[in-house]
């Protein structure tokens, strides 16, 4: 930190202090957050549309107006009546419709306040995560995220606003608290353990008014094509737990759990609507390195390998969309390629920055 005023060392200190006490709350919300599922009961929401499917899937006889099951070839009464069995469900859909789970505290008050504690401290979190941020920019009056430290806190950063933004928003997401907070706690870990430097000036190829604004476009896609993917993740436990219960199953360990996730569908839904939400920012973050590589190498495209990446990454996206919007696309298959879309993501940042020499191998990663 040589040729910087005492206040700008005593900002990166701020900086650091904060960052760590924002991942102690970060451990907090994650800790209370686990308690709410662990706390919740299981609720009547799944149970009873899964019995709902299971009445809709039996046969049913009317005799003299009234109503009763009869089983194929069976008789009731006077009268008999046979009925075909239900059609089988496409493996592409998924194979019961059940509807969404009470959430991750299902109907305890318990449970229910300790996830109310778990937002409040995901939210003070957010706030100090937010302050170390800014003040490591201060602290070097420049975009906080020229290295692969600055930019791991800032995606970090977007990945929390994204949960908070949908808890603002009045979605009922608390269900999505444990794996965004475990996420955010592995990133930001591994950003204070490994990846740490001290502030410092920009190399010259980052010192750039569109340093301002490719990346932070960049990471701002980053974050929710995060969240994206732990909805993903989820959808295909859940979905997986919905064909046990339709083949009879589904009563195991584990069942308490996904039965308080909402339904199959509903993730799928949600993973699809915030990818395609976020898709042209990062098309825009593509076009803008783009033009920041023509200011500041003179040509728009080298295939150099963080250029490569980054359209790779547009193109699974764009595959993703694609094939959701025109070949009908859902369900596991849809959820695959979005994981694999943003693996992309996540290699075009770790793989290329520490794998990978080229025009972009400036990350900033500690020589000790």
């Amino acid at each position: 930190m040589s040729g910087t005023s005492l206040a700008d060392q005593n900002l990166a200190q701020l900086a650091n202090w904060l960052m760590y006490s924002a991942i102690a709350v970060y451990l907090l919300a994650f800790v209370a957050a686990c308690a709410e599922w662990a706390f919740g009961s299981r609720g009547p929401g799944v149970r009873t549309s899964a019995a709902s499917s299971a009445e809709e899937q039996t046969p049913v006889a009317r005799t003299g107006g009234r109503t009763r099951s009869a089983a194929v070839g069976g008789t009731t009464g006077s009268s008999t009546q046979v009925l075909a069995p239900p059609a089988a469900a496409s493996p592409e859909e998924p194979p019961i419709s059940a509807g969404d789970g009470t959430g991750a505290a299902g109907d305890s008050p318990l449970a229910d306040l300790v996830g109310r504690i778990a937002v409040s401290l995901t939210v003070l979190a957010l706030l100090l995560h937010f302050g170390s941020v800014l003040a490591r920019g201060l602290a070097v009056s420049r975009p906080p995220w020229g290295n692969m430290y600055e930019f791991s806190t800032a995606f970090a950063l977007m990945a929390s606003a994204a949960y908070v933004g949908l808890l603002a928003a009045r979605k009922p997401v608390r269900w999505l608290g444990v794996p965004v907070l475990f996420s955010v706690l592995l990133t930001l870990g591994l950003a204070v353990s490994v990846l740490y430097v001290d502030s410092a000036q920009l190399v010259p190829a980052l010192d750039s008014y569109w340093l301002w604004i490719h990346v932070s476009a960049a990471i701002i896609s980053g974050g929710v094509f995060h969240t994206a993917a732990v909805v993903s993740v989820l959808y295909l436990m859940r979905d997986r737990w919905e064909r046990a219960v339709a083949a009879g199953h589904g009563q195991g360990r584990g069942a308490g759990l996904w039965r308080r996730l909402p339904s199959g569908q509903t993730l799928d839904k949600l993973a699809y609507r915030l990818t395609g939400l976020v898709f042209p920012l990062w098309t825009f973050a593509v076009i803008a390195g783009a033009v920041w590589a023509e200011a500041a190498w003179g040509r728009y495209w080298g295939w150099d390998p963080k250029e490569t990446w980054a359209f790779i990454t547009w193109v699974a996206y764009a595959a993703y969309l694609h094939a959701r919007a025109t070949a009908g696309w859902k369900g596991r298959r849809a959820a695959v390629l979005g994981l694999v879309a943003f693996a992309t993501f996540v290699f075009n940042y770790y793989g290329v920055n520490i794998l990978i020499t080229g025009l972009h191998s400036y990350g900033g990663l500690p020589t000790n």
